[in-house]
């Protein structure tokens, strides 16, 4: 009988562990669970459930990637704001320090050990400008936006940060860009909303969804001004995003309250194209990471409750590890 290395030319590898950083084609045999694997792409992208975070929130804001994320701030419902900070590392949640001013609704950006937490709602307390800079270990405050408000889209790095829209009120198109010391208006987007849904940096970005009828609307951003381009295929509110820049972005979850859609969408610089499901619908969550390896948690199920249950998402053309049964 022919064998595998008669076969390919080459012999099967015996590991007692899944190798580190397996190319793509690579089969080895895994003496420890005594199976054979194969290192795959991805044809299609799905959820899977994370690590729950300690605290059940929505309205969060969130910072970072898939595997080392940052979410802050939210709502424990019904309107108690909270500055918990809680750390993912691609597995569980372990609370940090909290920020200075409690509070929900409020946008971010950054990294896990560099991020930037601004605006937001302090009810019964004011809409704030607030913005606080995280490094790693704590929150510090500086430099206020130049509108006040809850309910924006924001994203980019802890010196080179964009905020748009939200609501004062009134509701604004308002947009200002951090560097590093403080904010500067620059273009408004095309349409004036609140909770919309932000992927991209300072310089290249993608502001989808939000609260103006019919919840759809698209905008581009280049670093100078926005320019309206394909809706999303499901309008809705309290989107969360995730993703690098205006040609390469993800949409997912949401909703017209009290629903809260499943509905994940990706966006390839043109257009929106619907794909996996959500496994659990909610509106007002965090989101977080890359069009290949996001991340959403948090939010509030269409019955009303807040969750702190994390999904998290491998896009098409991830490298996955499968093992290789007979029958």
């Amino acid at each position: 009988m022919a064998d595998y290395k008669n076969i390919k030319g080459v012999r099967i590898q015996n590991f007692t562990t899944d190798p580190d950083n397996p190319i793509t084609g690579q089969v080895w045999y895994n003496e420890t669970s005594q199976t054979t694997k194969v290192q795959a792409v991805t044809t299609v992208g799905s959820w899977a459930t994370g690590g729950n975070m300690n605290t059940a929130r929505s309205f969060s804001a969130a910072a970072g990637t898939q595997t080392s994320a940052l979410g802050f701030g939210g709502d424990l419902s019904p309107n108690i704001p909270t500055a918990i900070t809680e750390s993912y590392n691609g597995t569980s949640w372990t609370e940090v320090n909290d920020l200075n001013t409690a509070r929900q609704q409020l946008a971010g950006a950054g990294t896990q050990t560099a991020a930037l937490g601004f605006g937001g709602n302090t009810y019964p307390g004011p809409i704030v400008a607030n913005t606080e800079s995280w490094n790693g270990t704590s929150w510090t405050e500086v430099s206020d936006l130049n509108t006040a408000r809850r309910l924006l889209g924001g994203g980019g790095t802890n010196t080179a940060a964009l905020g748009t829209g939200g609501l004062g009120p009134p509701t604004t198109g308002a947009t200002e860009s951090w560097n590093g010391t403080s904010w500067t208006e620059v273009n408004d987007l095309g349409t004036a909303r609140y909770q919309i849904a932000f992927a991209g940096t300072q310089t290249s970005a993608l502001g989808f969804g939000g609260n103006i009828s019919p919840r759809a609307q698209t905008e581009s951003w280049n670093g100078t001004s926005w320019t309206e381009v394909n809706d999303l295929n499901t309008g809705r509110e309290s989107i969360a995003g995730a993703g690098t820049d205006n040609t390469s972005a993800m949409g997912f979850g949401g909703g017209v309250p009290p629903g809260g859609p499943v509905a994940t969408e990706l966006w390839d610089g043109t257009s929106w194209t619907e794909t996996t499901n959500l496994n659990a619908g909610r509106n007002y969550m965090g989101g977080a990471g890359i069009q290949t390896a996001a991340l959403g948690f948090g939010g509030e199920t269409p019955a009303g409750p807040v969750t702190a249950a994390t999904e998290e998402w491998t896009g098409a053309g991830s490298p996955t590890t499968r093992t290789i049964t007979s029958s």
